[in-house]
């Protein structure tokens, strides 16, 4: 109006290119030596870092579950102090074993002639209370509520007796006169015409110890094997998942559940799909999510029905025309889902795939990431030995800039999701983890604030020679967690647990 010139637009500067991170060995705990054979109990079968980071809990096929601590964090020290003291201040998370219990044993269930295993399946870590930590821990069948605790060993350290006043010799007791009071054989003092005084042992507390409760046992409420257990943010009622039901549980009753979402049809001749994997929104109670084995994810909303058969929201990518065959499948099959911190996003693993949904969009992934290209050649002899119907997990960094999934040979992989990041790094559960490691070319890639979907692919070769035969498929890394807070990945090969840092 006043005649000015109106200002032009000016374009957003473009992100700047993330760094690689470099990757490190940090800890191993229970390495295996050469030529050591591995007991089938002590494979570990779940790992989980606690909402702070500061504690980290596996458990294993033998029923049991070992927790660990952070101790640099709880080293208070200044940086001027650690000079003077001529040492220096680690820059990233140590842990050390803290304790173990037998949380699950094995049971046989009479009415239905059937074994059950006392191996975890999923640990969940609850909120903590007055120095307590709490966790949740689950078979195939049954799920229970742990409470540890530091205890005060409480110990008799004083009679309050002096040996010169007991009788001796057979003399009688309070023969000795001291002044115009007597002393009573337990070392008391009789004064004249009065009772006496009452000594008590001193108890003292000088040692802890830590101590696991089970609080509560949640039991007879799944058909078919828990695949999934996940607590609310509410922190007062968590869900429980088979390959057919999905029930809700309040803490606090362990008689009682309630069936929120049950795909089991009439006739089980009907039956098309089951139910992979279940997890609730980590800031939304009302909001959870679980997978199925057609490669589908389905977003639920609490508030919409009791029991919730219908979806909010349904996350599936179609496959192109002429592509599908026998495998087509199986490989879709997801086997785990996490939200990312936020919330916005839900990382969810196949056999072949690792990819990342936006919440707000459900026309596909936002991006694809193919953790091992090279086996899809040998998808029929990987159905022959079972190895195709593997369970991998992932994990997504606390910023939700990369994201890790497991494969063969003890190998996982970290992907770059970030904006303008194409980094694919390949690491081995050794101390040297970065042996089979090979350089990725750079990659232009999108940001996942641009709604267009990009596929990434690592190295076609990864620790595989040309003819395509060293890959490993005894040695497999299923099962992995990211620090919540830090660039820390803990993953188990076998009875190992390994833990790297960037």
């Amino acid at each position: 109006m006043n005649g000015a010139a109106a200002p032009e637009p000016t374009e957003a500067p473009a992100p700047s290119p993330q760094v690689p991170l470099d990757w490190r060995f940090s800890q191993v705990f229970g390495e295996r030596g050469a030529g050591e054979d591995v007991q089938d109990v002590d494979i570990i079968s779940a790992i989980e870092f606690n909402k702070s980071g500061h504690h980290l809990a596996t458990g294993d096929r033998g029923g049991r579950v070992v927790l660990f601590e952070r101790t640099d964090a709880k080293d208070h020290v200044s940086r001027k102090d650690a000079e003077k003291a001529d040492y220096s201040i680690s820059r990233h998370p140590e842990f050390r074993y803290k304790t173990e219990f037998q949380s699950h044993e094995p049971e046989f269930d009479y009415l239905k002639s059937l074994e059950i295993e006392e191996k975890i399946n999923k640990i969940k870590w609850c909120q903590e209370t007055n120095g307590a930590s709490f966790l949740l821990s689950t078979n195939d069948k049954t799920i229970k509520f742990w409470k540890v605790q530091e205890k005060k060993v409480k110990k008799i350290c004083e009679m309050n007796m002096n040996p010169s006043n007991a009788p001796a010799n057979g003399s009688p007791a309070g023969s000795t006169m001291c002044g115009s009071s007597a002393r009573t054989p337990n070392g008391g003092i009789l004064k004249p015409g009065g009772l006496p005084l009452l000594r008590l042992p001193v108890v003292t507390s000088q040692e802890t110890s830590l101590a696991a409760n089970c609080r509560r046992v949640y039991a007879h409420a799944h058909d078919y094997h828990i695949n999934s257990i996940s607590n609310n943010s509410d922190g007062e009622t968590f869900i429980s998942a088979d390959d057919l039901r999905i029930n809700l549980w309040n803490l606090e009753i362990s008689n009682q559940s309630f069936n929120i979402v049950d795909v089991k049809p009439t006739n089980m001749e009907d039956l098309t799909e089951v139910i992979t994997s279940a997890e609730f929104h980590p800031s939304h109670c009302n909001t959870l999510a679980y997978s199925s084995s057609k490669g589908s994810i389905r977003l639920v909303d609490l508030r919409q029905s009791a029991l919730c058969d219908t979806h909010s929201k349904l996350f599936e990518q179609h496959e192109a025309p002429g592509s599908r065959s026998f495998f087509t499948e199986i490989i879709a099959s997801i086997s785990d889902i996490k939200f990312s911190m936020d919330g916005r996003h839900i990382l969810s693993r196949d056999y072949m795939t690792l990819k990342l949904w936006d919440v707000n969009m459900d026309s596909g992934p936002v991006a694809t990431f193919q953790v091992h290209e090279y086996l899809r050649p040998k998808l029929c002899d990987l159905y022959e030995n079972d190895s195709i119907f593997d369970k991998f997990e992932c994990c997504q960094s606390g910023d939700g800039l990369r994201v890790a999934t497991g494969s063969y040979s003890n190998i996982f992989r970290v992907f770059n999701c970030g904006a303008g990041g194409s980094e694919v790094t390949t690491l081995e559960a050794t101390r040297n983890p970065t042996r089979r490691q090979i350089q990725n070319p750079a990659r232009p890639a999108r940001s996942l604030g641009s709604l267009t979907r990009v596929v990434r692919r690592g190295p076609e070769n990864t620790g595989i020679d040309a003819n395509g035969n060293s890959y490993d498929l005894s040695t497999k890394l299923l099962h992995l967690a990211w620090h919540p807070s830090e660039n820390l990945i803990a993953c188990a090969a076998a009875n190992s647990l390994y833990m790297y840092y960037a």
